[in-house]
């Protein structure tokens, strides 16, 4: 005979049952925080373990423990359109206080992801020595705490279809490796992305006289930006005058936090307007959109007696100038202000504000002999305008060696002024201040390590 259990264990079986469900929910929930957390916490307490066994304790003569600076290091990939860049950088810093700049390391590789786009398996050994030659720059101890990122530059958005972002398919390959690789660090940046990226230079990277690299604290003197990229040009400073931040529009500034300290910037990427996708839109297309067959694109910026196929984010035009009728260069500046109409916000402070001048602006510069290229230099506003008048006059009589020389020094000199600089604003071109390369790697950087802080925090 079935024996019938009692109501009394019936009531235990039902309470049993939803509590037994309760604690299942509340481990599952446990884990998933665990997982959420496990990276920002790996990057934090490997490095004070890595530090503890690389370095040891210090202590002074009278037995006490020393300050001793804390080491980290990261690792950022710049995947561009021409080629793919590793940089590694090394930290010192102290809790509280702002990280130092001790070291950076720079290779390269030819050609750019981009070349991959059709069979992305192929960049994998590319990568792979990359990533050896990163390995070979940190010491052990510090692999498993090191964050690798990689930022694909806006210029890789040019591609057609989903190239792109078959290109972020690398990031298996960084899974593979000993470095800490978080869900976010591979990712194609956009204008604003740069944008935030130069910002986190210029507020990660204001510079110090007495401290080469480090950061700045809020109300110091500070210097502004300008870079021009191939897709994009940025504009980055700290505004001074009240009228600035009432007159900008919104999405022209900033409050960014970076180390415990908040800077108000005044920073924006102007996508489209990076040099090489000017020149598109001076030649009279549209990015991304083939021409039809058979078809030139005529301009004035071009020699006269110019006729070539030139190809750009895999398409190819055929090109040609066209007879002047005045001068070269009023032709050429006629239609890049054209171009320019409405497209830059204008701004008064920049006039009474230092700038460096970066990428492009550097390169042309030292290309036409106005500062010198090992040395670095400053110049006008105004002698872009006057070099490009030449350049411009020469093409009329004879091809160059550069054919588009005369449009992309027009465009800088109408850029600059679209920008309200006057002619006799002086900018300091270089690649480096005070011996730091100021790359928006290092910036991108930064800002994820900030990141991974600030989740920290939030988990703790």
């Amino acid at each position: 005979m079935k024996n019938i259990p009692n109501n009394g264990n019936l009531k235990m079986m039902k309470m049993a049952y939803p509590l037994g469900l309760f604690v299942c929910l509340f481990i599952y929930i446990a884990y998933i925080k665990w997982h959420w957390v496990s990276t920002t916490q790996a990057f934090f307490s490997i490095t004070e373990a890595a530090l503890r066994t690389h370095m040891g304790q210090q202590t002074d003569s009278l037995g006490m423990t020393a300050r001793v600076d804390k080491v980290f290091y990261s690792i950022t990939f710049e995947a561009g359109s021409t080629g793919t860049r590793v940089y590694i950088f090394q930290f010192t810093w102290q809790p509280g206080e702002t990280p130092t700049l001790t070291h950076e390391t720079f290779n390269a590789l030819q050609p750019g992801l981009s070349a991959y786009a059709d069979d992305i398996e192929k960049s994998t050994p590319v990568i792979q020595e990359l990533l050896d030659a990163a390995k070979q720059e940190i010491p052990f101890d510090f692999l498993k705490a090191t964050p690798l990122v990689l930022k694909a530059t806006a210029a890789l958005c040019l591609l057609p279809g989903e190239k792109a972002q078959n290109l972020l398919k690398v990031k298996e390959v960084f899974k593979a490796s000993p470095f800490l690789v978080g869900d976010d660090s591979v990712s194609i940046m956009n204008g604003t992305d740069e944008g935030r990226v130069a910002r986190s230079i210029l507020a990660g990277l204001v510079f110090t006289p007495c401290a080469p690299g480090s950061l700045k604290s809020p109300g110091s003197s500070s210097v502004g930006m300008l870079e021009l990229g191939r897709g994009s040009t940025h504009i980055t400073f700290l505004p001074r005058v009240e009228d600035t931040l009432q007159t900008s529009p919104p999405s022209y500034l900033t409050s960014l936090q970076i180390f415990n300290r908040t800077y108000k910037l005044y920073c924006y990427s102007y996508l489209g307007l990076g040099l090489i996708s000017a020149r598109l839109a001076i030649l009279g297309s549209i990015e991304g959109k083939p021409v039809e067959d058979g078809k030139q694109l005529v301009s004035p910026c071009l020699s006269p007696s110019f006729k070539r196929e030139w190809e750009h984010a895999e398409i190819t035009y055929r090109l040609s100038g066209q007879k002047a009728a005045v001068n070269l260069h009023q032709l050429c500046a006629s239609r890049v202000s054209e171009v320019l109409q409405n497209k830059v916000h204008r701004m008064e402070e920049v006039k009474n504000v230092d700038f460096y001048a970066f990428s492009y602006y550097y390169d042309l510069a030292a290309n036409v002999g106005l500062i010198d290229a090992e040395k670095r230099g400053s110049l006008v506003v105004r002698d872009f305008e006057i070099v490009a008048k030449y350049v411009c006059q020469m093409a009329e009589t004879q091809p160059q060696s550069n054919p588009f020389m005369c449009m992309d020094l027009t465009y800088i000199s109408l850029l600059l002024q679209e920008f309200s600089f006057p002619g006799d604003k002086v900018l300091k071109l270089t690649q480096k201040i005070n011996n730091v390369e100021t790359r928006w790697t290092l910036g991108a950087i930064l800002h994820y390590i900030n990141s991974l802080n600030g989740q920290k925090r939030k988990a703790s």
